[in-house]
């Protein structure tokens, strides 16, 4: 029985606490009812087809964390991509963009993260191996300072993975979030189980709400943003060269969450891949479009990449 709730943690009977992080996203980013959410990832999973070379094994994703409405369909291709090649996953490391948080990675380590579709739990055997691995790692159990790069991913893995946990980690745009992934790649190596490492970003933020218009206020500026600047992050994702990744996206803004993406990357090249595949790319002006007719003066740009 349940006596005592605060934000992130419960208090049972016997007085010990039993960490859940509540949900911030739903409702604003997904929906926030559990037969709406159902009702849009179904309709996120049927948007777009899977291509025929897939890798035989997937053990890593690079996928957009906007609202569903507009990078939904994406995210969806990777995690039903990751669906159809393995039969199964034991724990989905989801590396998170550092929006808010200025400093080391920080690894939620205990509990459980709670969306519309319920609890899933945090594998706290690898998570206190990252701890112990000297990878410069600290524990951040609240991830309040993040709202939506992470959670908006876990109800993919809730509705296709039900046995799956998952181990949430901010990367910073840094070296240290390179040997994060190097370091987690090595574990996963030894741990027996099925892991997949997801990196969340978001790419080039193009216009005048995001005070980044270096080609002009106009349709050739964001058709820049998706066919130059997107593209040469999309390539270091690809070729799989986590050092270029940082430094395009610190030289170019044309990544969000580039820790993320190159911590997702240096684990599966330690795992013996190399090189990605582009299943989509599109961004939010053309989605826009799409679905009112009309585009904007701004857009951001999306990518969905297996390994």
């Amino acid at each position: 029985m349940i006596l005592l709730r605060n934000r992130d943690s419960y208090i049972n009977e016997g007085g010990s606490k039993m960490q859940t992080r509540k949900p911030v996203a739903a409702g604003r980013f997904y929906p926030g009812s559990q037969d709406a959410c159902l009702a849009e990832l179904a309709e996120c999973l049927g948007e777009r087809s899977l291509p025929a070379n897939l890798p035989e094994t997937i053990i890593a994703g690079i996928v957009p964390h906007a609202g569903w409405a507009y990078s939904g369909a994406l995210a969806a291709l990777v995690f039903a991509a990751v669906k159809k090649q393995n039969k199964s996953v034991d724990t989905f490391v989801i590396f998170g963009a550092a929006h808010r948080y200025y400093g080391e990675p920080a690894v939620y380590d205990k509990g459980a993260w709670q969306t519309p579709l319920g609890e899933i739990t945090i594998d706290e055997e690898l998570a206190r191996d990252v701890l112990q691995s000297g990878s410069g790692i600290s524990e951040l159990r609240a991830h309040s300072v993040e709202i939506n790069s992470i959670e908006v991913q876990i109800p993919f893995i809730q509705h296709l993975f039900a046995d799956a946990k998952i181990l949430p980690i901010l990367t910073p745009p840094a070296q240290i979030s390179v040997q994060l992934g190097d370091s987690l790649g090595a574990i996963a190596k030894e741990s027996g189980k099925k892991i997949v490492f997801i990196g969340s970003t978001d790419l080039t933020h193009y216009g005048p709400g995001y005070g980044f218009t270096p080609k002009g206020d106009s349709e050739k500026g964001i058709e820049w943003a998706h066919k130059v600047n997107d593209a040469e992050f999309i390539n270091f994702v690809l070729q799989m060269q986590p050092d270029k990744i940082l430094d395009t996206a610190e030289r170019n803004y044309n990544a969000c969450g580039a820790g993320a993406a190159a911590a997702a990357v240096a684990a599966a090249k330690q795992l013996g891949k190399n090189k990605g595949i582009l299943l989509a790319h599109t961004n939010s002006n053309t989605i826009i479009a799409q679905k009112m007719g009309s585009g904007s003066s701004e857009s951001v740009g999306y990518a969905a990449i297996v390994f």
